[in-house]
């Protein structure tokens, strides 16, 4: 209202409003039907039309493919619809919207039908074995979730890697571990529908955000984790598969190493401290106390010295063996300095303003984690 009594009204925004897909229809499933959620955008339509065959070899029969496709081109998609065919198991719709590979995975998961129990995730560039689903069925027992090893093939089948851990240690037990650096990959998992009740909707932490790592802190933090030791799919490395070429560069100078040390904080920790309060808060009381001890722990660990020390030694673990984290514990913990670090230098007279800024995400890469998966 204006000194004259006269209203104005401004435009502050335009809010676009999309309209969720319709929910997609199931004849009766039987019981025992494992929902299998591929993930799709702009696929190759070689190895896509490879992964189908694959699922339709599974030996484990009672199976329904829900595919979720990231706004693929008309014609990309088209050539998707067509290698699916007319197959009743395969049930795919179409985002109207990009939604980047975290947000399509928790849209593939929404598809999920009601009195399926079992929940499998697909990529859509992989090779399954033909035993894979009856094998993770079958060994999941009382767990969570139970996951797999695998093999690493270049795009024409050549073995690069015949197991997932030269030269870092596996991990299903140790749930702080699992916050520092997901061992679980989730082509490799199947899981219970509990897990999935929990993990939606999907937390919205700083940073690149990875489906498979929140499903595997649900799993871990609510119960137990089971392990195949033994691969059950190929899983295909080709440039759109994976992380980008991981070279030492320059050496850093102090501000480009604070800046480092800032997206540490923001995409590093921030990122987790976000997932861990999310389990806090949807587990409550279904959490046992070490887990729960664990997570307020490095909750504390930005405003507490004790937790601080805690999560900072963790690093040292590697020289016993322990390397499941590869000592990404120190890149978290720079972080943290960082930020006492600018919070001191506030309270000094006459300070310069820090660059507290949110920083490009790309720039926090857990080095040593991007150098083994490089490796082969």
């Amino acid at each position: 209202r204006l000194a004259d009594g006269r209203e104005a009204i401004v435009p502050l925004a335009r809010v676009p409003v999309v309209e969720p897909p319709p929910a997609p229809t199931f004849e009766v499933l039987p019981a025992g039907t494992i929902a299998i959620c591929m993930a799709t955008f702009e696929p190759d339509m070689n190895l896509f039309r490879a992964q189908v065959e694959s699922l339709r070899a599974q030996t484990y029969e009672r199976w329904t493919c829900l595919v979720s496709d990231d706004c693929s081109s008309p014609e990309h998609f088209e050539q998707i619809t067509e290698a699916i065919g007319a197959d009743p198991r395969f049930v795919i719709t179409r985002s109207e919207v990009r939604r980047g590979f975290y947000r399509n995975f928790e849209r593939a998961l929404e598809m999920v039908p009601d009195g399926v129990e079992l929940v499998a995730l697909c990529d859509h560039d992989d090779r399954w074995y033909p035993e894979k689903l009856q094998v993770l069925h079958d060994s999941l027992g009382p767990a969570q979730l139970v996951y797999s090893d695998q093999r690493l093939v270049d795009i024409d089948g050549r073995v690069l890697r015949d197991t997932l851990w030269r030269g870092r240690r596996n991990n299903h037990t140790d749930l702080a571990s699992m916050l520092v650096a997901n061992t679980i990959t989730g082509a490799a998992s199947l899981f219970r529908r509990e897990v999935l009740e929990t993990a939606l909707p999907f937390p919205d932490p700083p940073g690149i955000d990875f489906h498979d790592h929140w499903i595997a802190l649900v799993a871990l933090a609510s119960g137990d984790v089971a392990y195949v030791d033994r691969p059950l799919y190929d899983y295909v490395q080709h440039s759109g598969a994976v992380f980008g070429e991981v070279t030492q560069g320059p050496k850093p100078t102090l501000s480009g190493r604070l800046r480092g040390w800032r997206a540490a904080y923001f995409c590093g920790y921030m990122q987790r401290d976000v997932q861990a309060q999310t389990l806090l808060a949807r587990l409550g009381s279904r959490l046992a106390a070490p887990k729960r001890r664990v997570l307020e722990r490095y909750v504390a660990a930005q405003r507490s010295l004790p937790a601080f020390l805690w999560l900072a030694a963790r690093s040292l673990r590697r020289f016993a063996g322990r390397s499941e984290t590869l000592g990404s514990e120190t890149e978290l913990a720079q972080g943290i300095l960082w930020k006492w670090l600018i919070e001191a230098r506030s309270r000094l007279p006459g300070h310069r303003l820090s660059d507290a800024s949110f920083p490009d995400p790309m720039s926090f890469q857990q080095k040593r984690l991007r150098r083994w998966r490089a490796r082969v």
